[in-house]
């Protein structure tokens, strides 16, 4: 349903939102998330670039996320990363497709259902999910 970068993201972001007030280096993230530190490093640039999370230089830096958990959903950290892709003109490329085919139509039907399930979805949910146990913690 969501690419590998885009779980790797989430990952981090739960995580980086169970510590709020502490930069964690990408070693330290990729540890607890258990995402290979090359991919995370890329990932975490990402993350950067589209102001999810901040980086700090220096001998106590790390990430720290820019917004509060309530705040963040899960489709913002999706779409830094590998946006959900929706249908808005023929795949095919044939010109007298003015509105997309009963095929397509369903296909960013179902798109357009993902997006908005993960915009209803914070951060802070999640973390309050696992908390109260309704749900294992994600990766450790």
């Amino acid at each position: 349903m969501i690419s590998q970068t885009a779980e790797y993201a989430l990952r981090a972001v739960v995580y980086l939102a169970e510590k709020p007030d502490v930069p964690q280096t990408t070693q330290q993230i990729a540890e607890v998330t258990r995402v290979p530190p090359g991919y995370l490093a890329k990932v975490m640039q990402t993350l950067g670039r589209s102001g999810i999370v901040r980086a700090q230089r220096g001998l106590h830096g790390g990430f720290t996320l820019t917004a509060a958990p309530e705040e963040l959903t899960v489709l913002d950290v999706v779409q830094a990363v590998d946006p959900v892709r929706r249908i808005e003109h023929c795949p095919l490329g044939i010109p007298e497709h003015k509105t997309l085919c009963p095929l397509h139509a369903r296909l960013d039907d179902t798109a357009a259902m993902v997006e908005k399930a993960l915009g209803d979805s914070t951060i802070a949910e999640l973390l309050s999910d696992s908390k109260r146990g309704n749900m294992p913690r994600p990766f450790y």
